[in-house]
């Protein structure tokens, strides 16, 4: 079974076929962080999807080039450059700092390239110089440049692709100038943007004078100059459909750099809104969090990262404090499996358990259904226990079970927990238990498993003889 996709553009499930004529390549643009403050816990649904797709994508065996860019100009940027009094590369240099920081802790692999707006100007100038030669936008008095829908529709283009839209009860043919604006609002948008003093020092010279490149022209000139102009998918928080994607197809096949019945992405992925506690994350309502306060709160960005990919990306999940308890309890007792299959399997090595992998697949095949995924881990840690408790495990059997969750923790990210360091006074009062066992002083030896217990460790038999465990 291959992997099928919900390709938003085509409304309806699809199989995965890349463009590549080998079959063998894909490429994949996310579009990634405004670094104008700390990422929030909503922001990282998003990435930490694009992170699953890109492991289950080479687990599959696709050669996957990732990109996800930095924007590093925009309106709120500009506001925070003006609030702080710092330069342009100073003020978004923490920011982005602190992204990936956060994007490591939540166990994400380092995207292949990740661009900055402020480094492809000159693509975003001759890109937008293609689009006015197109007769598809055009300069305002004050030297700014706009994309004409109207202009792009009359000439038999379709500017609703990833969405219905009815032009008859929405605001038609308004210019707007800001990055982000109003959704009820079918508008021309800004490609170059005019200097203008709130600006202070973020300007660049273009051919219609000082100033800076809108939003959405950014991820069109990156993603088209490191992908190509057609490439395989381009995936979103649901919130980036319209207009921001929807933009970037407008201005990216309006340019014309697409060969003959190509299009600019071929599968759009769009993940859906997290709510927090119940609600949409509000300061006001006290459930706005960032990854450093959860990290704050105790918990480990595996934690993090388990509850956010419990859900299947299309459905709206509710992410509360409560869930990060259950994922903590829930990794615990994936670890002591694991940990008893490695005491078991010693260092015996075997094929891969081909029904746990198959079982996998299928459920991840299946639009990335990654809550069927876990069910399967899950069953399978269940009925592998009864089989230990059974003695019904052989060290070849243990062997193939682990070969099969390391290839599925590749895609998963959940990586076990880090082995804990034995303190050597404790060491010390194992030894001390074991020996007085040996002289059936029992008294001694369960004093010392209560000492133990009370710091913290308990004591686990096992065939290879006792050893420590953090509680």
């Amino acid at each position: 079974m291959g992997l099928k996709l919900f390709n938003t553009l085509t409304r309806s499930v699809e199989e995965f076929v890349p463009r590549d004529p080998q079959g063998k390549k894909a490429g994949m643009y996310c579009c990634g962080p405004t670094i104008h403050n700390f990422a929030h816990i909503g922001n990282f649904r998003t990435f930490v999807f694009a992170d699953l797709l890109r492991r289950y994508l080479e687990f599959k065996g696709y050669e996957v080039q990732h990109v996800m860019n930095i924007t590093d100009v925009e309106d709120k940027i500009i506001a925070g450059v003006r609030g702080s009094g710092l330069a342009l590369p100073e003020f978004t240099h923490r920011y982005e700092t602190a992204f990936f920081e956060d994007f490591a802790a939540l166990g994400c692999l380092s995207p292949h390239q990740t661009p900055h707006a402020t480094e492809h100007i000159p693509q975003i100038i001759a890109l937008t110089e293609k689009l006015v030669a197109q007769g598809f936008a055009y300069q305002t008095a004050d030297g700014s440049v706009y994309f004409s829908i109207q202009a792009y529709r009359d000439r038999g283009r379709h500017y609703g692709q990833l969405l219905n839209l009815n032009f008859e009860a929405m605001r038609v043919g308004e210019r707007v100038s800001a990055d982000e604006y109003d959704k009820e609002s079918v508008a021309d948008f800004a490609l170059w943007k005019a200097r203008v003093p709130e600006d202070g020092s973020v300007y660049w010279p273009s051919p219609w004078g000082e100033g800076r490149p809108g939003w959405h022209i950014e991820c069109s000139a990156m993603s088209m100059k490191l992908l190509g102009p057609s490439f395989d998918l381009h995936l979103g928080g649901e919130d980036l459909i319209f207009p921001h994607h929807e933009d970037e197809i407008a201005q990216s096949e309006g340019a014309g750099l697409q060969q003959p019945g190509e299009r600019f992405v071929k599968y759009w992925l769009h993940v859906a809104h997290l709510l927090v506690e119940g609600n949409k994350m509000s300061k006001s309502l006290g459930n706005f969090f960032t990854l450093r306060d959860l990290l704050a709160k105790g918990f480990s960005g595996r934690e993090i990262r388990y509850v956010l990919i419990s859900a299947a990306y299309r459905s709206s999940f509710n992410f509360t404090l409560e869930n990060l308890t259950g994922a903590r309890t829930a990794l615990a007792r994936l670890d002591e499996c694991l940990s008893k299959l490695r005491v078991l399997a010693a260092y015996k090595t075997s094929e891969a358990d081909s029904r746990l992998l198959a079982e996998f697949s299928a459920a991840m095949d299946d639009d990335l259904n990654v809550s069927g995924a876990w069910g399967c881990i899950f069953n399978w840690v269940r009925e592998t226990n009864k089989l230990l408790a059974a003695n019904q495990v052989s060290a070849l059997q243990a062997a193939a079970g682990l070969a099969a969750w390391q290839r599925i923790e590749n895609v998963l990210g959940i990586s076990e927990r880090a082995k804990t360091e034995v303190p050597t006074e404790f060491l010390t009062l194992l030894e001390q238990r074991q020996a007085a066992r040996k002289a059936k002083d029992y008294k001694r030896a369960d004093a010392i498993r209560q000492e133990l217990k009370a710091a913290g460790w308990v004591i686990e038999d096992t065939p290879q003889g006792p050893r420590l465990k953090r509680i």
